[in-house]
């Protein structure tokens, strides 16, 4: 019980989250501002989607849409539907009512799906760079080394081994006691800003928490950087100039957005906490859970010729009906 030394002894039930701006004028302003981009996020994660569904379902001739790459952007729509619904409906909620308090179970269960749903993230981006990889630096193999069979062992091993790994810290995390101070200064229930909060030893917790982090970032990271490396060696070697712009502009685009996500994931968890770093923390998180989410349906699927070509095929019929 060393850390309760000089602290209110009094065991807390609630939460109260203090990130989701202090001045009740600026509240409206974030709220339409959250709102927009929660339903922006749901929306084009949700197209994307339907057009996978709509297309089996119609049996429309577009084979590109049946490769892997595909297959995982639908996971991945999927994943940052959940993944931001974790964070902004409650901060939404906060903002219009003006009610910040939350129960520590709740916010141990919101870290819980916040933490496995940003770990799978890690992971499936991974494994579509490597499937991009392959698809452009071994074309003729690509066929045999992912098939069907491997992309579907594949999601269910990232689905379930974000969730599995996870629970095993926020195990440890329900056995902790906390005391006052109650306040969280952070939007939502992140770790390092309720692990303060306990006072009882939270030095298992803490490294636990730090191998989960490691093991879910550096080395996605690390494979992600390896294969648009050699994605963009072999878009180098194309002879055409136009072609070679157009390729790399999207290897680009998805390089800079998961640089983005993975670089604040690694700056907010991995990096020892600071002064400095303690008020970057909650604009980092921003980044990682709110605008990601956001922009993968833009940057990953709607600029991406195929994509709005496969749009095009599966309203047309509805429209020709019309």
């Amino acid at each position: 019980m060393e850390r309760a030394e000089g602290r209110n002894q009094t065991v807390i039930l609630e939460f109260i989250l203090l990130g989701s701006g202090n001045g009740p004028e600026l509240q409206p302003l974030l709220f339409l501002l959250f709102l927009d981009i929660y339903i922006a996020t749901v929306a084009g994660n949700s197209l994307i989607i339907a057009l996978v569904v709509l297309l089996v379902v119609l049996v429309v001739a577009d084979h590109h849409l049946h490769t892997p790459m595909y297959f995982f952007l639908g996971n991945l729509s999927c994943l940052e539907i959940c993944y931001s619904s974790t964070i902004l409906p409650r901060l939404l909620a906060s903002l219009l009512t003006g009610d910040r308090a939350v129960s520590v179970p709740g916010c141990i269960v919101q870290l819980y799906l916040f933490g496995s749903l940003a770990g799978t993230e890690c992971c499936l981006l991974s494994v579509m760079s490597y499937d991009r990889y392959l698809a452009i630096c071994k074309p003729l193999h690509y066929a045999a080394l992912m098939n069907g069979r491997l992309c579907l062992q594949l999601a269910a091993g990232l689905w379930i081994g974000g969730f599995l790994f996870v629970s095993i810290f926020v195990f440890l995390m329900s056995q902790l006691t906390f005391c006052g101070p109650s306040e969280i200064d952070h939007f939502f229930c992140d770790f390092r800003p309720i692990i303060k909060l306990s006072c009882t030893d939270t030095h298992m917790v803490e490294i636990t928490s730090f191998m989960s982090s490691s093991l879910f970032t550096l080395p996605p990271f690390l494979l992600t950087l390896a294969s648009y490396v050699c994605i963009i060696s072999s878009i180098l070697r194309i002879p055409s100039t136009t072609g070679r712009k157009k390729a790399f502009s999207t290897c680009s685009s998805h390089l800079i957005v998961v640089t983005i996500f993975y670089g604040t994931l690694i700056m907010v968890y991995l990096v020892p906490e600071s002064d400095t770093l303690g008020d970057l923390n909650k604009v980092f998180s921003v980044f990682y859970g709110v605008l990601t989410p956001l922009v993968n349906p833009l940057i990953y699927s709607l600029r991406n010729k195929e994509v709005k070509e496969a749009l095009r095929k599966a309203f047309l019929p509805f429209l020709s009906f019309k």
